[in-house]
């Protein structure tokens, strides 16, 4: 396989720092550029960064100098990660596709737009084919491809072969997220430690809106008809450090026979990345627990490398058909892990070459 240098822009954020740490090792992928703000720009990045992942800073990466995000500063790079804020993802990003240069990006600012895929590979891989429309760049080169919310990527995954199974027709979820979805320094400890908040800003039509396209089809225009099901969601911020756990209920065209057979549909999901053999892809993508004391954040986030997304308490309902809970690694998962998936699906695909 062909080594490919990749850039990492936001690389002194939470985001950055997690994909530094799971690029180490990574068979295809190999920093070649740290981009940050103009007062990180030009020193190394032991200096710029604050680095708060649970290993060491490796010294490689400690000794690189950081550089702007600029097309210029990632020249000579095959793609970039971005972990930007959404203030300034949009310019930045928009700048380095029309260079040229492949942006697989964690910010929300283009996951809306029509041709621009919002993907988890298990669930919508064939929708990288709308890269086919961007006018980003005149040569086709330079593409931008986004990941979800760090609550809409297990979502939809523990809903998907629901979906293609019974149908749905309507969902309610509350989700009990985690202090790093917050970012450094995160959400103040005399606001956090022994209490749950009961909103978190901006995240609840989020959670709503964005399994309609990843759950939608695509058109033969290179755009997705997206699903059209109500999803009534409520965001909590709870004192775990990471792991968001959502409780779901689901109202489906076809109600199921048993919670039984709902684990076995969900036990038996074959899905895109199947036999693909990616680096990053978990061998069970979805972990059935018929003990109802899991998934638990603390003991199964990090399953499979945290690219595991756990389901349990599977169980049928009255009003509502089924009942479930399901855990995904926010920060894995549900951000940087899930982009290096992209990536190598990207790659797989030939879209990065």
């Amino acid at each position: 396989m062909k080594q490919f240098k990749v850039g990492i822009l936001g690389a002194t954020g939470a985001v950055g720092q997690k994909f530094i740490n799971l690029l180490q090792g990574h068979p295809w992928f190999t920093i070649a550029a740290l981009g940050a703000s103009e007062r990180s720009a030009g020193k190394t990045y032991a200096e710029a960064a604050n680095w708060i992942e649970a290993v060491e800073l490796p010294e490689d990466v400690a000794a690189m100098t950081v550089t702007d995000c600029s097309p210029a500063s990632m020249k000579g790079v095959d793609f970039v990660f971005s972990g930007l804020d959404a203030s300034v993802a949009t310019e930045l990003e928009g700048d380095l596709a029309r260079a040229g240069i492949p942006v697989i990006s964690n910010a929300k600012n283009y996951r809306t737009h029509k041709h621009v895929p919002l993907l988890v590979p298990e669930v919508n891989a064939d929708h990288t084919a709308m890269i086919n429309a961007q006018d980003f760049d005149p040569s086709g080169k330079g593409f931008i491809v986004t990941n979800p919310n760090c609550v809409a990527v297990p979502l939809v995954m523990a809903l998907k072969p629901l979906m293609d199974a019974y149908g749905i027709e309507a969902i309610a979820v509350t989700s009990l997220q985690s202090v790093s979805g917050a970012g450094y320094p995160g959400v103040p400890s005399l606001d956090i430690m022994g209490n749950v908040i009961p909103f978190i800003g901006g995240e609840e039509p989020k959670i709503a809106s964005e399994p309609m396209k990843l759950l939608g089809s695509l058109s033969d225009d290179h755009t997705v008809t997206e699903a059209k099901f109500p999803i009534d969601a409520t965001a909590t911020r709870v004192p775990t450090i990471e792991g968001h756990l959502l409780t779901v209920k689901a109202k489906f065209t076809k109600r199921p026979g048993s919670a039984d057979e709902i684990k076995q549909v969900l036990r038996s999901w074959k899905h895109p990345l199947t036999g693909l053999n990616l680096p990053s892809s978990p061998k069970n993508a979805l972990k059935v627990y018929d003990d109802e004391r899991f998934p638990q954040p603390r003991k199964n986030a990090y399953n499979e490398n945290g690219m595991q997304v756990g389901v349990g308490r599977v169980r049928m309902l009255e009003f509502f058909d089924a009942g479930f809970v399901a855990l995904g690694h926010n920060t894995c998962r549900g951000a940087a892990g899930v982009a290096i998936l992209n990536a190598e699906l990207l790659v797989h695909q030939g879209f990065i070459k």
